[in-house]
């Protein structure tokens, strides 16, 4: 068995005593209490299954932060938030990158669950196999950073994307907007933030009876082309922007799936002698530090990027309290943060 894998209560039956005894042994507490052979037992027990105690577990132990990549500013802003807990905790992080693939996605998780070092995995998205990360869950602390879905089996930090959508939506019907196109990257159930935002958006309009109003414009990336083009979002969003006005004049708003998507958008327009927002208003997701630079100005909804990092590794570090983990029966935590409209600059009343 591998270090961590086999739990107190586990090596408590083998050895035929209690979980505490176990724990005080190996932790070197009240070792006059018990025979020595009782304390032989229990040692060499533990070393079969390569079994560390917890304080030495953590002092060389890693948290794996998983992530799709670091060239959106989105994650790299959540990763520093997370490292910054783990710093002040006194705990060590390491980034693995997935470019949404899923067999590195489900590599990385067996490498962790197998790992002697790592103590805990924190995902930046929601996986694209909930299945496994449950799965791992079991052996290692697992925290997901995304979408509020139902419940995944371990615990996440989340926002409302499906009420970041509405909010984007009923801002726009107030201004005017009676045709809106959804600009986005992949669209499918492995990622659920992107479709949430859309449906939002798509309901805010149906509940003023527009139901014809958002037309969807998406494309599909392969993986090997995330990890080859460092551009593809701002790429893409340029690349959809040109189909969209070409195929839907109509539309007097665009509403995109995150701020570097939006980048390109805004170029996109810029190319076609669109004024932004006299003649086509911009909204986005996420409000990345750029979006608020003078030439850029982005309507964008906010989602506490940092904060929500903070709370990722605080869950986890919770977690590794427990020293009975992964038996404890405390149940799943969710933390939600909530959304919120930042208006600037890119945003204003439809021309018609």
């Amino acid at each position: 068995m591998a270090a961590q894998k086999s739990t107190i209560r586990e090596m408590a039956k083998l050895a035929g005593v209690s979980p505490a005894c176990v724990s005080m042994i190996l932790n070197k507490r009240n070792l006059q209490r018990f025979s020595e052979e009782t304390v032989k037992k229990v040692r060499q027990i533990a070393a079969s299954c390569q079994y560390k105690p917890k304080h030495l577990r953590l002092q060389g132990g890693v948290v794996r932060i998983i992530c799709p990549s670091v060239m959106n500013p989105y994650y790299s802003t959540l990763i520093q938030s997370i490292e910054q807990e783990a710093i002040e905790r006194g705990l060590r992080t390491t980034i693995c990158t997935t470019y949404w693939d899923k067999d590195i996605e489900k590599a990385l998780l067996d490498e962790a669950v197998a790992s002697l070092e790592t103590i805990g995995v924190i995902f930046a998205m929601i996986p694209q196999q909930p299945e496994l990360a449950k799965k791992a869950s079991k052996k290692i602390p697992v925290v997901a950073v995304g979408d509020r879905l139902d419940d995944l089996g371990f615990d996440t930090v989340e926002i409302n994307n499906f009420h970041g959508g509405e909010v984007i939506g009923k801002h726009l019907i107030e201004l005017g907007h009676k045709r809106a196109a959804y600009i986005s990257t992949a669209l499918n159930e492995e990622h659920s933030a992107r479709v949430r935002r859309c449906q939002g958006l798509q309901a805010a309009y149906s509940a003023r009876g527009m139901t014809e109003a958002v037309r969807i414009f998406s494309a599909e990336i392969p993986s090997y082309i995330e990890l080859n083009t460092t551009s593809i979002e701002y790429d893409t969003g340029y690349q959809l922007t040109l189909k969209c006005m070409n195929e839907y004049q109509e539309a007097t708003a665009l509403v995109v799936v995150n701020d570097m998507v939006a980048y390109g958008v805004l170029d996109a327009l810029a190319d076609l002698g669109l004024r932004i927002p006299e003649d086509v208003s911009v909204c986005a997701f996420d409000n990345i530090f750029p979006s608020r630079f003078s030439g850029i100005q982005l309507t964008t909804v906010e989602h506490s990027i940092q904060d929500r990092g903070r709370s990722a590794f605080r869950l986890i570090s919770e977690r590794l309290k427990n020293p009975e983990f992964p038996s404890q029966t405390g149940g799943i935590n969710r933390v939600e943060h909530m959304v919120q409209l930042v208006v600037r600059k890119t945003t204003g009343p439809a021309k018609f």
